[in-house]
């Protein structure tokens, strides 16, 4: 077994999300988003990619050498998938490894809004599933896929860069695409998508003014299309998607934006007393009023009509991390810390009766045990040169 392979077998062992190689440092492995070393054994400069030849070819090493970027899945037989992403830096090469497990979770096991069960069956429109790197988008997208793949008959089509979790056929076919391998592009994948018939179409990240704009031509010719998108909230993801389009067409896209668009979920994760991690989620359902103000550009309103929304299934951030304070899932002090406004936060907590007695009765979060600390001094990253 090669020193890769036993890295990758530890992290689905620890349930680590990632892995960083990179030279002059020692290895790190990331679990419940805390990072730790491996060992204490610093990386010579040709360790990273080294290692990164024991679970790649070799066209895809060349082809690291020759633009300085390589991003691909690689599978392990009966461990799962793990998303690999080098870089050249300063002179070598620096390796990210992220986890992705075999199984695809249960929408109903991660802690998520129902409206997001209801949200997927929808027969049109577009659903963004926002929040920074490493928040769970790419788990909550593919449950929510597999949710309907498990309900509805159809043809369900991803585009991704690479494949992250690989489904199975249930009532629905999905077919799935990795820039790279199966498809030249993503605006040559994104191009002849409509062709290919699909009931659903999935866009890993929506990164340009293209992407954006055929995620939008999707939901507007009768497409369920969902899609990442980097952002902090709503607000700031409707910023964004404004960003990549210059002022002379930008009324036209928002018209366009608030005819399409379904839902903006955005998520962060949150630790709980238990010291594992939990998703605190902002959904903003696309209600008249909301289209009105998009179409205007008005996101400030935007925030504030998702304050005074009535629309069920609609909440903001501090909805969401006042109920899991209310259940004695976080501390108010992790509350605060992710709410985009603390002062409302600490009002909602104020002046409702029910979650301040509540939160007068949390637990305060254990301590760890040094004896649970994890331990990875049995690894040694001994690597010879190629």
């Amino acid at each position: 077994m090669s020193t890769m392979e036993r890295i990758l077998r530890l992290m689905a062992e620890k349930k680590a999300s990632d892995v960083y190689l990179s030279a002059n440092a020692p290895a790190l492995i990331k679990i419940n988003g805390e990072c730790v070393p491996i060992n204490s054994q610093v990386l010579p400069p040709d360790a990273p990619k080294n290692l990164l030849s024991e679970i790649v070819p070799p066209d895809r090493i060349e082809e690291l050498e020759d633009t300085g970027e390589l991003n691909m899945g690689v599978p392990l037989t009966g461990v799962g998938r793990f998303r690999v992403s080098a870089m050249r830096q300063r002179g070598s090469y620096a390796v990210v490894v992220r986890f992705i497990t075999q199984q695809i979770p249960q929408l109903a096991t991660l802690n998520l809004p129902p409206v997001l069960s209801e949200l997927i069956m929808e027969k049109r429109g577009l659903i963004l599933i926002v929040g920074a790197t490493g928040s769970g988008k790419s788990t909550t997208l593919a449950s929510m896929i597999d949710q309907r793949n498990e309900t509805l008959t159809g043809h369900i089509l991803t585009v991704e860069d690479p494949v992250e979790y690989q489904f199975k056929n249930k009532k629905s076919i999905v077919n799935q695409r990795e820039i790279g391998s199966d498809t030249q592009s993503l605006q040559t994948a994104l191009k002849n998508a409509l062709r290919q018939a699909p009931d659903v179409i999935l866009i890993g990240e929506i990164r340009d003014r293209e992407t954006m704009s055929a995620a939008i031509a999707y939901a507007q010719s009768g497409h369920l299309c969902l899609a990442t998108l980097h952002g902090n909230n709503s607000y700031h993801a409707l910023n964004r998607i404004l960003s990549f389009y210059p002022v002379e067409v930008r009324p036209t896209m928002l018209g366009d934006l608030a005819s399409a668009l379904k839902a903006i979920v955005s998520q962060r994760l949150v630790r709980t007393f238990t010291g594992e991690r939990m998703p605190a989620v902002e959904v903003m359902l696309n209600t008249k009023l909301v289209a009105d103000l998009v179409e205007k550009g008005d996101f400030s309103g935007v925030r504030e009509a998702m304050e005074k929304s009535m629309a069920e299934g609609s909440q903001t951030f501090e909805e969401a991390l006042a109920r899991l304070i209310l259940d004695n899932k976080i501390d108010r002090k992790e509350g605060l810390a992710y709410a985009d406004s603390p002062t409302n936060l600490m009002w909602r907590l104020q002046n409702d009766f029910s979650i301040a007695a509540k939160a007068a009765e949390a637990r305060k979060e254990p301590q760890a045990s040094e004896d649970d600390e994890p331990s990875f001094t049995e690894i040694v990253l001994d690597v010879k040169p190629a």
